[in-house]
This record gives structure tokens, C-alpha cells and sequence, in this order.
């Protein structure tokens, strides 16, 4: 598949849509963001991967108050994979209620459905060691 400038784009803006429907509650819209049957693997952060958006929603109500209060979705790098699929990076920083951040990374495969481009597997990794732990060998 060779993906268009439209294509990039509208991928680009469905990553950071995620962050507007979370933090503004719209949960219900999920659907504008992953396929029914999408699989969103938290397992960095030692849960089970979550699958279909039923159980994305209530994993996200569940959390409560332990939700960031903002999202910011940032350096989104879409490619086309070996495979033919269509993959995306993204960086998503979190602010919560204290005024604490924390910093993730988005590993998404995406799908061309009816309705558009959506996210069929999201895979979130935290951030937590600078530099990914390298460091200066010698």
C-alpha cells in the first residue's frame, strides 16, 4: 500500500485526537479512534492487554481519578510496514492532577476501515530511563 499525503495526515490527526476525547470524557467516541475489536496493550504498566472497546472504556473508568487530566499526543511517525500494514509512533506525554508528568510511547498498527483510518493495536510503553539506558561505553 502507498500511502498518500491525505493518508498521513488523517492518520497524524486520528493519533491525536486521542488525547481531546480522553481528557474531555468522551468516552463513547472511542470508536472514532480504534477498531470494535482493537487491542490496547498496557502490559508495561503490568496489566493485561485490554481487547475491544468495551473493556478499553471501563479500564479508563475504572482508573478514575488516577486518569492524567491532559494528553498531549506529539512526534507522529507514520510509515508502511514490510507487511503491507500501515504502522505509527507517537510520544504521549501525561499530566495528572499533582502537576506530575509522565511520558509514554504509542506503537500503533492501523487499519483503513469504511469510517476511515483506526487504530487496530496500540501498544504503550513507558518512558522511564533516559536515553532508553545507554550510555558511553569505554
Amino acid at each position: 500500500m502507498t500511502l498518500t499525503l491525505e493518508d498521513r495526515l488523517a492518520i497524524s490527526e486520528l493519533i491525536v485526537l486521542h488525547g481531546h476525547l480522553v481528557d474531555d470524557g468522551e468516552l463513547d467516541r472511542l470508536d472514532e479512534l480504534f477498531t470494535p475489536d482493537a487491542v490496547y496493550d498496557v502490559t508495561d504498566f503490568g496489566q493485561d492487554p485490554l481487547t475491544g472497546l468495551p473493556a478499553i472504556r471501563e479500564a479508563a473508568l475504572a482508573l478514575g481519578a488516577g486518569n492524567p487530566v491532559a494528553h498531549h499526543v506529539t512526534n507522529v511517525v507514520v510509515r508502511e510496514a514490510a507487511d503491507g500494514g500501515v504502522r505509527a509512533r507517537s510520544k504521549g506525554l501525561g499530566v495528572r492532577t499533582d502537576g506530575s508528568c509522565g511520558s509514554v510511547t504509542y506503537d500503533d498498527t492501523l487499519v483503513r476501515t469504511p469510517d476511515g483510518w483506526r487504530i487496530s493495536h496500540r501498544t504503550v510503553t513507558a518512558r522511564r530511563v533516559p536515553l532508553n539506558g545507554v550510555t558511553r561505553s569505554g
